[in-house]
Parts: C-alpha cells; structure tokens; sequence
C-alpha cells in the first residue's frame, strides 16, 4: 500500500469520478451523523457541490432519515433552488443557508448543519469557543459568531448574512440555533461539525465544573496549525468512513 497516498485525498480522472465519490462520502456522513444522534426531526443538512455543475449542490432529501439515506437518494439543487435531478423536496432553510456559503466561498465543496445537542445549548450562550484543550484547538480564532436570531433561515438575505458572518472561518455558531461548519471535502467537513459538537460539550462541562484555565494564544494557534488544517480535517474522518463501508455498505448504492 501506497502510505503517502492513503494519507491524502484521492485524485480523480473526471468530474464523473469525483461526482460519484463526493455522493458516497456525503451519504456516508449522513450514516454517521445518525449514529452521533445529530438527527433531530427533519432538520439539518450537508451539501456538497457539484464538480462539474459547479453552482450546484447535492444535499439530502427533505423529511428522509439520515440513517438511510444512499447516494442514489441525494438530489442535484441549483442556484435558483430547484431540484434538477433526483426525487424529493429540498429544505427551504438548507437552500438559503448553503447556496450563499457555497457562492460566497468557491472553495468550499461541503457543508454541514444540525440542529445537535451541545451545539444548541452552547449557542444559547452567544460566545465563542474558547481554547480550553486541544481538541477545541482546531476552531481557535477560526469560528465565528452570528448574533440575533431571526427565525428558521428561509430568507436568502438571512443565507447572506451568514455567510458574510462566518467569512473565511471553518466555522460559525448561530446563537440560539446551532453549528455549521464547512470544508475543502465532504470529509473535512463532517469531521469539523462532529469535533465542534464535541468542543460545545466540553466546555459546558468544563464550566459547569468550575473555570477552565485556557492554553496560551501561542500554543493555541501552535496546535491549530497542527490539527486544523483542511488534510487534518479529511484524515480524521477516515476512520469514520471506514466504519460505515463496514457496516452500512448499501450507503454507496
């Protein structure tokens, strides 16, 4: 085995090929995404742009378990919102929030919001996360914060608000509403809103505890050049990915 490639993202030979594994990577992390309870209701969305299509994204279908959810059960969104392949409705707030993220940052392939525990409570409170272990480490002075809730996101100039907010960050905390978190990969992506969730958790349990004591901003930014950058992000999903090829192989379908 090839180990400086497995430690890589892999290279395609068409927009065919890369539209296909970005497919499977999203319906993957929707498989895990069940399995960490981030699947309250109908709400939450990834996306993850059309390589080709490159003002298009796919995204799940409205109202469709995430623990089911297969590549083939994707759809295809395009700039004005309409589904232009698949079946099924697309989520107004995911249309609003996505299409300005994945026009603001062309960069950008994937993004991930939920409406999961931690990151609802710890927006609750309007503050940033702060540095407290390493971990939280990855999001330092690379998150934002948008105050002022509004009501469900379904107004584009609410999408544009966000996406202004959250600027060249990985992250944003929407107060009073929850996580989003974006990437360079379907993987990075996903790995960020889980390692977010995880930071919210720990510093609610930190300061429920007593006063965290924070790492010093030289070591803070030391680690995030460490463990946050895009390759760290796509690595640390692996695992993940690997789990659910395991179990759940008919995501790929």
């Amino acid at each position: 085995m090839d180990l400086k490639a497995s430690l890589e993202p892999p290279k395609f030979q068409s927009p065919e090929e890369e539209r296909r594994h970005r497919k499977q990577r999203l319906a993957a992390a929707f498989r895990v995404f069940a399995r960490y309870g981030f699947d309250e209701g109908v709400a939450g969305h990834i996306t993850a742009r059309d390589p080709k299509l490159t003002d298009h994204f796919w995204v799940n279908p409205f109202g469709q378990y995430f623990g089911t959810i297969k590549a083939s059960d994707l759809i295809l969104v395009n700039h004005a919102g309409e589904v232009v392949e698949g079946h099924g409705a697309v989520n107004a707030a995911a249309f609003a929030i996505h299409s300005a993220v994945h026009r603001a940052r062309p960069e950008v392939v994937a993004a991930a919001h939920t409406h999961s525990l931690y990151g609802k409570a710890w927006s609750a409170l309007g503050q940033l996360l702060d540095p407290i272990n390493q971990d939280a480490c990855i999001f330092y002075r690379d998150h934002a914060l948008m105050t002022e809730y509004t009501g469900v996101v379904i107004d584009s100039a609410e999408g544009d608000r966000i996406a202004q907010t959250l600027g060249q960050n990985k992250a944003i905390i929407l107060q009073n509403h929850g996580l989003l978190t974006v990437g360079q990969s379907v993987d990075e992506a996903a790995f960020w809103f889980i390692a977010m969730e995880r930071a919210c958790q720990a510093q609610l349990l930190a300061q429920a505890a007593g006063t965290p004591q924070l790492i010093k901003p030289h070591f803070a930014e030391l680690t995030h050049q460490q463990i946050g950058l895009p390759l760290a992000g796509w690595f640390c999903f692996q695992p993940l990915w690997e789990m659910i090829l395991r179990d759940e192989p008919d995501c790929l379908n």
